[in-house]
């Protein structure tokens, strides 16, 4: 996650869909950009040149990355992330009742959408996921040494459960929030429209 500024103005609403093996180029791209940017700025949350295509093709396979289609579709996704179940072993222990969330990862956004809110609105879509499926918390980890990311998800209303120190990884901080949106104001609905064309639902 990329910007600490929340606005969720976006000039044309977006759309978000499951990736498919067609979009693993413009996928590959985002994460490259997003992990040249933050290491540019000595954070090593992502391997500096992104992750290879093995590492991101079984996410699209198992259907669970998904995407922001950029307002010219011909640019390449606006944002990514993916939702899933796995609970990272060497993060999350039995006493953390894994089972019992769904965790974000690969959460993305495009340079050119930075700063439109695009990030909190993913993740509050992540949260009603987790009511959805009759979870109860959306779980994140984090780079253990990035104090302005960790302070961007506090702001989400996650809370830092504790930071894992393995010398093999630079994530390591967990944090968690309750299952549904963050707390939106009433009324304002998120800026796209969810994969089957149908209005991303503001309340639960």
């Amino acid at each position: 996650m990329h910007s600490t500024t929340v606005n969720p103005t976006v000039t044309h609403r977006l759309t978000l869909r499951r990736a498919t093996s067609d979009d693993l180029r413009g996928v590959l791209a985002l994460l490259a950009e997003t992990a040249g940017w933050l290491n540019g700025r000595g954070v090593r949350q992502w391997p500096a040149g992104g992750f290879p295509a093995e590492r991101i093709s079984p996410l699209i396979e198992e259907g669970v990355l998904y995407l922001l289609d950029g307002e010219r579709g011909e640019e390449g996704p606006a944002a990514t992330i993916a939702l899933d179940g796995h609970a990272d072993p060497e993060f999350w222990a039995a006493e953390d009742a894994p089972g019992a969330a769904l965790y974000v990862h690969k959460l993305s956004v495009a340079r050119d959408y930075s700063g439109r809110g695009l990030g909190e609105a993913l993740l509050d879509w992540a949260g009603l996921r987790v009511l959805t499926t009759g979870r109860r918390w959306l779980r994140l980890d984090c780079s253990k040494d990035n104090s302005k990311l960790q302070d961007y998800y506090r702001g989400q209303r996650f809370a830092h459960l504790r930071t894992v120190d393995l010398p093999h990884r630079a994530s390591g901080a967990l944090f968690q929030r309750a299952g549904g949106l963050r707390g939106r104001a009433s009324g304002t609905g998120l800026p796209f429209v969810d994969r089957r064309g149908l209005p991303v639902p503001e309340h639960v």
